[in-house]
C-alpha cells in the first residue's frame, strides 16, 4: 500500500538527524515533500526517493554505524506514530513484532523493505530487506538502523532490555564497531552475512509484556489501517501540488488562487499553467476537482451550515452550491448527508 511513499513522521525524523550531523538545510531544501505543509501534517506520505537522499547526504558526512545510531537514538517510542505503539502494546513482544510486520506501511515504504519472522522454538529471527536503490553506506545505515530500532522496541514492550543472541549484517566490517555495539547491547555482530537479521531467545519475546491492556492492539490494529486508508501519497509534482491546493482549501479558509497557490509552491504562475498543462490538466479543472472534493467532504462529515459551506468554497450563496452540487452528483446536498449519515 501507497508503495514509493514513507510517512512523513520518518521523513521529520531523517530531516532532524540531517540538521543535527550539520548537513546545510539547502542540501535538501528542494526535495519533494519536505515543504512544511507535507512534512508537518502526517496526513502525507513523502517520497521514498527523498529519504534514501537525505540518507545519503548523512552517510556521505558520517560513518554509515555512527549514522545507523543517531537515528536509532532519535527514534523516541512514538516519533514513528501507531506503528511503534503497535510493536509495544501487544500481549507479547512476539504479537507486537507480528503486529508490525503486518502494517510495515504505517512506518516505512512496504514497496522496498520488508520483515520476516523465523521461529524454531528456541530461537526467533527477525530478518530485514530493502530492495531501494542506495549507495553502500546507505544501505548498510538504513539496514542496521531497522534492525536496531526493532531491538529497542522489544525491549520497551518487555519493560526490560533484550539482548539479542546474535546479530548478522551484509555490510563489511568497520574500522570501529562502537556505534553497533551500542546499537545492539551485544559483541556477537557478524559482518558479510548473506542477510540482515538479529536473533531473540524465544522466552523472551514470549513472555507477556508488562504493559499489554485487554483490547488495545486491535483498536491499534484498526487505527493503523483507517490511517494508510485517508493518508495522501506524494509520488509526483501533480501530487504536491494537488496537496498544496487541498491544504489551502481545508487550512487557510479562502479560495486559493493561481498567485497564492504559486507562491506556495514557490513556482511562477506561468510556470505553473506550463506544468499543469504537461500533466495533461489545467488550472480551473483542478480548482473545481479541489472544491468539490472540499464541499463533498464537508457535507457528509461535518454539521456545517449550506451558507458557511458556500462561503468556505467561494460559491455566492447556498442557492448557488446546491446547483454545482446537484451537477456533479446528481443529488441534492441534503440527501448527499442523509446518505452519509446511513
Amino acid at each position: 500500500m501507497h508503495h514509493g511513499t514513507t510517512p512523513s513522521a520518518f521523513t521529520r525524523l531523517n530531516v532532524g538527524s540531517a540538521a543535527l550531523l550539520g548537513i546545510r538545510p539547502d542540501a535538501y531544501a528542494g526535495l519533494p515533500g519536505l515543504a512544511p505543509p507535507y512534512l508537518d501534517d502526517d496526513r502525507y506520505r513523502t517520497p521514498a526517493a527523498t529519504n534514501v537522499r537525505l540518507w545519503e547526504l548523512m552517510v556521505a558526512h558520517t560513518p554509515w554505524p555512527a549514522v545507523a545510531e543517531l537515528m536509532a537514538d532519535r527514534s523516541h517510542l512514538g516519533r514513528l506514530g501507531v506503528w511503534d505503539y503497535l510493536l509495544t502494546s501487544a500481549p507479547t513482544p512476539l504479537d507486537g513484532i507480528r503486529d508490525a510486520v503486518h502494517h510495515l506501511a504505517a512506518a516505512a515504504d512496504a514497496g522496498t523493505e520488508a520483515l520476516t519472522i523465523t521461529d524454531d522454538g528456541q530461537h526467533i529471527t527477525l530478518s530485514h530487506l530493502n530492495t531501494a536503490e542506495l549507495t553502500y553506506e546507505a544501505a548498510s545505515a538504513i539496514r542496521s538502523y531497522a534492525l536496531g530500532l526493532l531491538r529497542r522496541r522489544i525491549g520497551e514492550a518487555a519493560g526490560r532490555p533484550i539482548v539479542p543472541v546474535r546479530v548478522t549484517l551484509a555490510a563489511e566490517a568497520p574500522r570501529r564497531h562502537g556505534a553497533l555495539t551500542g546499537l545492539y547491547g551485544t559483541r556477537a555482530v557478524d559482518f558479510e552475512s548473506a542477510a540482515d537479521s538479529i536473533t531473540f531467545r524465544a522466552a523472551d519475546l514470549r513472555r507477556p509484556a508488562p504493559h499489554a491492556q485487554p483490547g488495545l492492539s486491535e483498536l491499534l490494529r484498526r487505527h493503523a489501517e483507517q490511517a494508510l486508508a485517508t493518508a495522501v501519497p506524494l509520488h509526483t509534482w501533480i501530487d504536491l501540488f494537488r496537496a498544496a491546493l487541498r491544504t489551502a482549501l481545508e487550512q487557510d479558509g479562502d479560495v486559493p488562487t493561481l498567485a497564492s497557490t504559486s507562491r506556495r509552491l514557490s513556482v511562477g504562475s506561468r510556470t505553473l499553467q506550463r506544468r499543469l498543462e504537461e500533466h495533461g490538466t489545467s488550472w480551473r479543472a483542478e480548482l473545481d476537482a479541489a472544491r468539490r472534493a472540499h464541499v463533498t467532504r464537508l457535507l457528509t462529515a461535518t454539521d456545517q451550515t449550506l451558507d458557511a459551506i458556500a462561503a468556505r468554497n467561494g460559491y455566492a450563496d447556498a442557492r448557488t452550491l446546491r446547483r454545482a452540487v446537484r451537477r456533479w452528483t446528481g443529488r441534492t446536498p441534503s440527501a448527499l448527508r442523509k446518505g452519509a449519515a446511513g
